[in-house]
């Protein structure tokens, strides 16, 4: 099993001593080599201080001055360890402070010299916590004695030694390869490592997908352990389990997927009924993956290595084997456990009058794609064959999906007129944000989940359990008053409610009125996004900015997203260790899976051990979910401009009409619209350097987001469209250089009068550059 320093400390607390052999238990330490090298690392840890050994047992200890970080390095070598919490000042690391540490990697680092206005506080490496590069993309070279392996990054400034294998190095020198470290640098020794897979004579010749892959250090296959540990799971639900759980199938159940031949597993469905009162009563279910994978096993510890499945063009990463999906997905016709969100709604608003959680056996009776549902919302059901009772319920569903969209605006949450998404998970996303003009299918889905997504979170929070939240602060008001400039410039009039703060129906005003003016929209679209924060798991309970929440969780998605399959887990506790009476001797008890309970709980839900237990998992969790989230999303993001790069690189030559979408002193971007060989029409972004603008010298002005001319007074302003021709394309790199046509300054031209004219001062933000001539 791998191991690593950050995950042996995920098991401590400050206060908690924990035993040896409790460590190779939690770890899954079964070998010799494994225990071995954990005795090693608790013998290391306590010398330097980071751990204390008392009464045989050991104690994680926190040195003031010694922080855990990232560490991000330049191509010249320059390194700073970036710091988690929001604010915090970037530590400078010199390079012989570094102790062998890489770019990415995990660290503990010790303060050497505070930071002051104009200096960073610099710092050295105590220890490195964990490896980010355990594999890497390189080129072979042979010096006189072996080959070495070049890594393709230049922030990695070393050469690595090849252990001598099955591939023949000679016929692979120049070669781009994807290479394992066997041995990290220690003392005088390099690192060494082996070649597992030559890609190709460079990047282009590789499948995108495979160098993605190999690039992020993606795992593409499970290990036989995990593989056999999925197919054990049970299949069947037994009559003694049923018992256990609320018997649902009796009620239509609806599940939903994106087309006919759609192979996804599908992971929730839905139930709709009227009350005896005339109220509707909302069921939300999701499969009950917790059910099937206990903490601290091959499957769990996969799991959350992955944190979340990863999609890669028409090739899915999944979270967990095929098994597992297999026994817990819902399948038309069998029955199927769920976690049920079951909520009461009133008939006329959609306001929701009381809820409850339950651990559940469904049966889904009709799985209907988008195309069907298309047809029934249109009215075209006709032809489909499906009965009056199943188009009936689908229509209701859609009503009450749009009063809940109503809801949710009227608080002041917002979407963005953003491309369509690849894939999706029927809620924000890891973009962090709603987007507008999503298929009827999804966007029915969507407002369903989202609400199942916000019941949990309030009921956890209510009950004062530990949980897993996902988050997204408010963005920086200085921020929010620079793209309001900016807009104003574009000739939109953007304002805030109060100048102190921002809240989400400002973005929704804001972006209701980039509806109004559809030649600026793209770009304040573009701008609007990019003042968001990113939203992340947290162990709080803080509000979720679009969403307009002040609570959120994910939920719906455990064979997706390893975070969902925790909370499912926190709720699987409470139903079964719950306390719903302050002492055994009282008589009133209060339901714990219902919204009855909310502001009647005076005493800890959970016992005292599972609560602290809880505490330290989730806490270790949120840590890896974390920064796998952002490494996925990096993946994710590279695969896409790799297949733009390599479509752009068949248009070289080509003329386009494109739009700027951001100024910078070196040039502009300008993005434009391409058909791929599918139909599909992407937005692609490429550089027009200001190098080669040859008819004048260019001022920047970071304050217009322009480029003016010093002579002839052109412009090249944000928002402005331009004809541009694709001048060369940088595959790896994902760099598409382009041209203006002609001269080609502007094709909005009628808004040059709105700029003052140029004289010789420049503005303080102003950069001044020359032609060649000059």
């Amino acid at each position: 099993m791998e191991f690593s320093i950050a995950t042996l400390l995920g098991n401590f607390t400050s206060d908690k001593l924990v035993a040896a052999k409790a460590l190779e238990k939690k770890l899954d330490y079964q070998d010799e080599s494994s225990i071995q090298r954990l005795f090693i690392a608790l013998d290391v840890l306590e010398k330097i201080g980071v751990l204390v050994k008392e009464h045989g047992k050991y104690r994680r200890v926190r040195e003031e001055g010694t922080i855990e970080a990232k560490l991000r390095c330049s191509s010249k070598g320059f390194c700073f360890a970036i710091q988690e919490a929001e604010g915090a000042e970037d530590i400078y690391i010199r390079e012989s402070h570094l102790s062998n540490a890489w770019n990415g990697d995990r660290v503990l680092v010790k303060l050497t010299k505070e930071g002051s206005r104009r200096r960073s506080p610099e710092g050295e490496v105590q220890l490195i916590l964990e490896r980010a590069n355990q594999s890497l993309l390189a080129r072979i070279k042979q010096t006189d004695t072996n080959f070495r392996a070049v890594p393709l990054d230049d922030r990695l400034l070393f050469e690595i030694e090849l252990q001598p294998d099955d591939h023949d190095l000679a016929q692979a020198i120049d070669y781009l390869v994807h290479v394992e470290i066997l041995r990290y640098p220690i003392a005088q020794y390099p690192p060494l490592g082996r070649v597992v897979q030559v890609l190709g004579s460079d990047a282009e010749a590789a499948s995108d997908v495979e160098l993605v892959s190999c690039k992020h250090n993606l795992p593409r296959a499970f290990s036989s352990s995990v593989l056999e540990a999925a197919v054990e799971l049970p299949a069947q639900i037994s009559r003694k389990e049923f018992k256990t759980r609320s018997d649902l199938r009796p009620l239509l159940t609806l599940s939903f997927r994106e087309s006919a031949d759609d192979t996804t597993y599908v992971e929730n469905a839905f139930t709709l009924e009227k009350t005896t009162t005339g109220q509707w009563q909302l069921g939300v279910h999701t499969a009950d993956l917790a059910y099937f994978i206990d903490p601290d096993t091959p499957l769990d510890r996969e799991g959350l290595k992955r944190s979340s499945s990863v999609y890669l063009g028409e090739k899915i990463l999944p979270l967990f084997p095929d098994a597992v999906a297999q026994r817990s997905a819902f399948e038309p016709e069998s029955d199927r456990r769920a976690i049920s969100v079951l909520l009461t709604l009133d008939a006329a608003t959609g306001q929701i009058v009381e809820f409850e959680i339950q651990p559940s056996a469904i049966q889904v009776d009709y799985q209907l794609d988008a195309e069907v549902v298309e047809n029934i919302l249109s009215d075209r059901s006709a032809e489909l064959g499906l009965p009056a009772a199943v188009v009936e319920k689908v229509g209701q569903l859609a009503v009450l999906s749009k009063a809940l969209q109503e809801q949710r605006q009227a608080r002041g949450s917002f979407a963005l007129n953003l491309p369509p998404r690849q894939y999706s998970y029927y809620d924000e996303g890891r973009l962090g944000v709603l987007t507008q003009g999503e298929p009827k299918l999804s966007e029915l889905v969507t407002e369903l989940l989202l609400l199942a997504n916000q019941v949990v979170a309030e009921h956890l929070n209510a009950l004062g359990v530990p949980a897993i939240y996902r988050i997204q602060p408010p963005p920086d008001v200085e921020d929010v008053q620079e793209t309001i400039k900016l807009a104003a410039n574009l000739g939109v009039e953007l304002g805030l409610d109060r100048e102190d703060a921002v809240h989400a129906g400002d973005y929704q005003e804001f972006t209701e009125q980039f509806a109004r003016s559809p030649q600026a929209e793209q770009v304040l679209t573009y701008l609007l996004r990019d003042t968001l924060k990113p939203s992340a798991y947290s162990s709080k309970f803080q509000p979720y900015f679009s969403l307009a929440l002040p609570g959120y969780t994910h939920s719906h998605a455990p064979l997706r997203r390893f975070a969902d399959l925790i909370v499912q887990r926190v709720l699987h506790t409470i139903f079964e260790q719950g306390r719903d009476r302050r002492t055994t001797r009282a008589k009133d008890s209060i339901n714990l899976r219902h919204s009855s309970s909310h502001g009647k709980i005076g005493w800890n839900v959970l016992p005292p051990e599972t609560q602290q237990e809880l505490e330290v998992y989730i806490a270790g969790a949120i840590a890896q979910l974390n920064e796998r989230d952002k490494e996925v999303q990096e993946a994710e993001d590279d695969l896409v401009g790799l297949q733009k790069a390599q479509l752009m690189k068949q248009r070289i030559g080509d003329v386009f009409e494109g739009i700027i979408t951001g100024v910078q002193s070196y040039g502009f971007f300008v993005e434009i619209e391409v058909s791929d060989t599918k139909g599909r029409t992407l937005r692609v972004e490429g550089l027009v350097h200001v190098s080669s603008l040859k008819d004048d010298w260019y001022e920047y002005r970071g304050r217009q987001q322009a480029l003016f001319g010093r002579k002839n007074r052109a412009a090249y302003r944000l928002g402005d469209r331009v004809s541009v021709q694709v001048k060369s394309v940088d595959y790896y790199r994902q760099q598409i250089d382009l041209v203006t046509v002609n001269g080609d300054r502007m094709l909005s031209g009628d808004r040059l009068e709105d700029t003052s004219p140029l004289d010789n001062d420049l503005s303080d933000d102003s950069d001044t550059y020359f032609d060649d001539e000059e």
